[in-house]
C-alpha cells in the first residue's frame, strides 16, 4: 500500500482538486442558473458579449464536439482514466511537465465522466465570446494538453542543447589528441 501511495500521491491530489472544483462549479451552475439560462453581475454587465456563465449541457466531447456520442465517450473516458493509471508511475519524476499534464488530464476526465455516469450528460457553465461553451474539467484537460505539448519542446530543446555541447566536447577532445 506504501507503494501504491509513494506511486500516485501527486497524480491523485492534483486530480482531486480538480474535480472537487469542477463538481463544485457545476454543482452551483445546476442549483442557481435555469438550463439555458445566463448569469453576470450587473457590475460586469459590459462583459457580456464577450464572457458570462450559462447553464448548458453536452452529451458529446468537450466543447460540444460530437453531441450524440455520450456513451462513446464514457467508455473512453474510462480507457483514458486507465492508461493514465498505467503509464504515470512509469514517467520520469525529473519528467514534471508531463506527470503534471497527465494529473490535470486525469482531473478533467474523472470530473467529466462523474457527469455523464450521475446525470447522463456533462454541465457546461463557461462562455467566452463564440466559442463553444465548455467546463472546468475541459479547461484541465486542454490546458493539460498545452502544458503537454511545451513540456515535450522543451524537453527536445534541452537533449539538443547536450547533443551540441557533447558534440563540441568530442571535437574539442579530438583537436587536444591530434594536436589541431
Amino acid at each position: 500500500m506504501k507503494d501504491l501511495i509513494r506511486k500516485y500521491w501527486q497524480i491523485i491530489v492534483i486530480a482531486a482538486v480538480i474535480v472537487i472544483l469542477d463538481q463544485w462549479t457545476k454543482s452551483l451552475v445546476r442549483a442557481n442558473i435555469p438550463l439555458g439560462g445566463k448569469w453576470l453581475p450587473d457590475s460586469l454587465a459590459w462583459l457580456s458579449p464577450y464572457a458570462r456563465i450559462v447553464h448548458w449541457y453536452n452529451t458529446g466531447a468537450a466543447f460540444g464536439m460530437f453531441k450524440e456520442g455520450s456513451m462513446v465517450f464514457t467508455v473512453l473516458a474510462f480507457l483514458v482514466v486507465g492508461l493514465i493509471l498505467y503509464y504515470y508511475p512509469q514517467v520520469e519524476h525529473a519528467d514534471w511537465s508531463l506527470r503534471f499534464a497527465m494529473s490535470m488530464q486525469l482531473g478533467g476526465a474523472i470530473g467529466n465522466l462523474a457527469d455523464r455516469l450521475t446525470i447522463g450528460h456533462v454541465t457546461d457553465f463557461i462562455s467566452v465570446g463564440t466559442f463553444a461553451v465548455f467546463n472546468v474539467a475541459d479547461a484541465s484537460i486542454s490546458v493539460g494538453a498545452a502544458v503537454l505539448f511545451l513540456g515535450v519542446w522543451m524537453m527536445e530543446r534541452k537533449e539538443k542543447k547536450n547533443k551540441e555541447l557533447a558534440d563540441e566536447n568530442t571535437n574539442t577532445t579530438i583537436n587536444e589528441v591530434t594536436g589541431e
